[in-house]
């Protein structure tokens, strides 16, 4: 969902049409590289040899291999057209037109989005496309994956609407009192051995759905990697803490990200982290997010892999996450040929981190931190990035680390882009 993110900012700030397409039977056009034998259909056993089975010439759905093959020739079909695949995602390819007009595929499994500023390729795709595989054109770009995607002079906005009315009945909480923020910020939540087991499995799908949910709702995200982190052995306390989600997601059903027309290709990212957050392990909580051409487009909450000796060690964790993604974006953007000038702003607000990272002189404290502090020294020497300070009232990482009381979390929502379509502005 990242690159489809980056794709709608790039839209938005380019002003390219989006199309969507769909390939009917799309794992049944997939060509298998192995032996693979199956049992006769019902109907056909009385008219053969008894033991007599099917070889397969073409993938069926319920194999493995389906997926595989499936992609595997519509990547032939791609790159047969002149398309070249980007290094940072696999499933987007790009092709770039001798006038200097660039037309991009995105596709996940049988859902395609097409876009880019060559018309005249754009058309060529689809005609070819429709050759190769069944296609049906559903034109400008509406409902990808569950996303809503609605389209005004001020960009492009996505939210998961229906999603969230589907989930508030499935959970019988239509009717109730919604919540001013997803976390508790007076609650910790830990193992709570001593509290009542639910259902795991009732468990596990309602958080399966939060997740998916958390695809266009950045406000939720440190939320539900926090109820995530209980799938194994969820509790009461676990259970109520995903329901205070939803009640939340009552009264934001509406709200999604705006995807401004900013015209900009600017390279930002906000990274924080939450020190020994976690009262099970003193694990720190590593949160991020990243913004391209002002518009928000990945982010993350994630428990840390380690125990961290210091705040500024977590803090230094986290920037190196951050680094990573923009990375990514900068692979992303330089097969789009897309360039800027400036470095990539990495934002932390905390001081002692960017010591560290500013100054070569290793230390005993640091030890165990080199292979960060070198890769981030490396970036920050080529003038890759900069490390500008922010402070701990403008940090929009912030609301992916910790549960926030409502004014700061409502303070940084606005910020992160995000709208709400029943607001009365």
């Amino acid at each position: 969902m990242n690159t489809v993110r980056v794709l709608l900012s790039l839209a938005a700030n380019n002003d390219w049409d989006l199309q969507q397409f769909d390939v009917k039977n799309a794992f049944l056009h997939g060509d298998l590289e192995e032996e693979i034998y199956m049992e006769l259909p019902p109907g056909y056993k009385e008219q053969v040899a008894a033991g007599t089975v099917c070889k397969l010439r073409k993938a069926l759905y319920g194999l493995k291999q389906s997926p595989r093959a499936w992609f595997g020739r519509f990547t032939k079909v791609m790159t047969g057209l002149g398309y070249k695949q980007s290094q940072g995602d696999h499933t987007l390819f790009i092709k770039h037109s001798a006038s200097g007009g660039v037309t991009i595929l995105l596709v996940y499994v049988d859902d395609i989005i097409v876009s880019g500023d060559d018309k005249r390729e754009q058309q060529v795709l689809s005609e070819c496309l429709a050759k190769e595989f069944e296609i049906k054109t559903l034109g400008r770009l509406k409902y990808f994956l569950g996303i809503e995607v609605a389209h005004s002079k001020k960009g492009i906005f996505i939210s998961q609407q229906k999603y969230i009315t589907d989930l508030l009945r499935e959970t019988g909480k239509t009717g109730c009192r919604p919540a001013s923020t997803p976390v508790d910020p007076n609650i910790k939540l830990g193992s709570m051995e001593d509290d009542i087991a639910v259902d795991r499995e009732m468990y596990q799908r309602l958080v399966g759905r939060l997740i998916y949910l958390s695809h266009t709702r950045p406000d939720i995200a440190f939320a539900v990697s926090l109820v995530s982190q209980f799938m194994h052995q969820p509790k009461e306390a676990h259970l109520q803490a995903a329901l205070r989600i939803v009640q939340y997601l009552k009264g934001t059903a509406g709200r999604g990200i705006l995807f401004k027309r900013n015209k900009s290709v600017s390279l930002e990212a906000y990274t924080d982290a939450d020190y020994a957050g976690s009262v099970i392990d003193r694990r720190s909580t590593t949160g991020y997010c990243t913004f391209l051409g002002g518009n928000l487009v990945t982010w993350k909450s994630k428990k840390q892999s380690v125990v961290a000796r210091s705040s500024a060690e977590a803090e230094f964790r986290a920037m190196a996450h951050g680094i990573c993604e923009l990375l990514w974006l900068k692979i992303i953007l330089e097969d789009l040929k897309i360039k800027w000038d400036e470095p990539m702003r990495l934002y932390c607000d905390n001081k002692s981190a960017i010591s560290i990272v500013h100054n070569p002189v290793q230390h005993d404290r640091t030890k165990h931190i080199e292979v960060d502090r070198h890769f981030i020294k490396e970036k920050l020497d080529s003038g890759m990035i900069c490390t500008p300070y922010v402070s701990t009232q403008n940090q929009l990482a912030d609301i992916l680390t910790k549960g926030l009381n409502c004014i700061n979390f409502e303070g940084i929502v606005s910020k992160l882009g995000m709208e709400n379509t029943y607001s009365p502005a």
